[in-house]
């Protein structure tokens, strides 16, 4: 199996001992780190990207990688990925730890939500600034209006260590692929990396440019019914434009130009 987002031809052959299917995940999450780095939505060691293994990896889908605390984005590569369960405990041999703020919130959203393969989380400066503003995401651009009723609040409760935190994050997200953690940052859920991806990468976009406009006075609101009709015509929500696979598959060709070491 050759993960989304990887030509066949890029994804080098599986360790021994190794199933593929974790492979791949392990390959396509590591360029994933790769590529937040390279767009600048990286916070020291910290934030993370997790993924839930396949239950063909371990017959449940109760396993996911995340990035080993005290690591750089960039100096993740697929073989120094975590495997942890959902009590957060290590899987392998991997003698970096695990960061508990991590494994908190991403544990909770993989064990509770069927299709929520893919976690992403970010500290960046124009999504803070969105999540600490009393109005949250303006509905006056391009990208905001591309994300109509998908955007979520969970009001701040400090840093997501405390597991009886996970019941009120799950509730105040419903479905909604999208999360704005007040005072704290974004967050994106989906299915496979790329719609998680394509998902945050929009909601970022929005959030600089209403950072952005907020400098030239009042905005132009749009309305309602034309953020609606913009969400159901956005192609990256929509599987037969790939589903973000497109945008992943161009970002992952840059990073293999710069530095393929991820794959190691």
């Amino acid at each position: 199996m050759n993960a989304p987002g990887l030509p066949a031809t890029a994804l080098p052959p599986a360790p021994a001992g190794m199933h593929p299917d974790e492979w791949a995940a392990r390959v396509q999450l590591a360029a994933c780190y790769r590529i937040f780095d390279l767009l600048g939505w990286t916070e020291m060691i910290y934030n993370h990207i997790t993924v839930r293994l396949p239950a063909s990896v371990s017959g449940s889908d109760k396993q996911f990688l995340i990035n080993p605390f005290g690591l750089h984005y960039d100096e993740v590569t697929a073989s120094n990925l975590l495997k942890i369960d959902v009590q957060g405990r290590k899987l392998d041999a991997n003698p970096w730890p695990v960061n508990p703020a991590g494994f908190t919130v991403h544990a909770a959203i993989h064990e509770a939500v069927e299709d929520a393969h893919v976690v992403m989380h970010t500290h960046t400066t124009a999504g803070l600034a969105v999540a600490c503003s009393a109005g949250g995401l303006a509905q006056n651009n391009f990208y905001s209006a591309q994300l109509h009723d998908l955007v979520a609040y969970h009001d701040f409760e400090g840093i997501t260590v405390h597991a009886d935190e996970a019941p009120r994050l799950l509730a105040a997200m419903g479905r909604r692929p999208l999360l704005v953690l007040r005072n704290h940052g974004l967050l994106a859920w989906g299915a496979t990396l790329p719609l998680a991806f394509v998902r945050l990468w929009t909601l970022q976009r929005a959030c600089e440019i209403q950072v952005a406009q907020a400098a030239l006075g009042p905005a132009i609101p749009v309305p309602e019914a034309v953020a609606r009709k913009t969400t159901g015509d956005a192609l990256q929500w929509d599987a037969r434009f790939g589903a973000g696979q497109d945008v992943f598959d161009a970002m992952v060709r840059r990073i293999d130009r710069i530095d393929p070491s991820y794959k190691t």
